[in-house]
């Protein structure tokens, strides 16, 4: 297992650049559901934690009360991976989800973008937009290029 400080920034790179991740959650009954869902990173040298504006619908907000984890997983055509799997929690409160907005809003691209292009999320305390907090416990980077023998490394971290 590698050290946080080394396995993070290498993760927050690969899943910026990606961007979408196909995100899984299961139901009271552990069957899983997956979709696609468009995550941000703050990586501070220390702790990484993760932050994703979504409509908080019945079938999430369920899911995430049965269980409280997420697996994400971000792919590229090149092999590119990367996975966190985290602890997940709502923020319906006006203050975190407007600083989440505007951590889209004012981010670069491909990452940042206008949080109001989303149909009903008029402004960061719509009813229809909530920000979900992620809290990482294992992390892996697998670089597409071990699998064409052209170098990198596959780095894990677990809590």
């Amino acid at each position: 297992m590698n050290e946080l400080t080394q396995v993070a920034p290498a993760f927050v790179a690969m899943a910026h650049q990606i961007v979408w991740c196909s995100a899984a959650t299961v139901d009271a009954h552990g069957r899983p559901r997956s979709r696609i869902l468009h995550p941000i990173w703050q990586w501070d040298g220390h702790q990484l934690v993760g932050w994703i504006g979504t409509s908080p619908t019945a079938v999430k907000r369920a899911h995430l009360q049965a269980s409280p984890y997420m697996s994400l997983n971000y792919w590229t055509p090149s092999q590119d991976t990367c996975v966190a799997d985290c602890r997940a929690a709502w923020a319906f409160d006006d203050e975190t989800r407007t600083m989440v907005w505007n951590l889209y809003a004012n981010s670069p691209e491909p990452v940042g973008y206008d949080p109001a292009v989303i149909p009903g999320w008029d402004n960061p305390t719509s009813a229809a937009y909530a920000a979900l907090r992620l809290e990482p416990w294992r992390l892996r980077v697998f670089p597409g290029t071990v699998l064409t023998g052209q170098g990198g490394e596959v780095l894990t971290w677990r809590a």
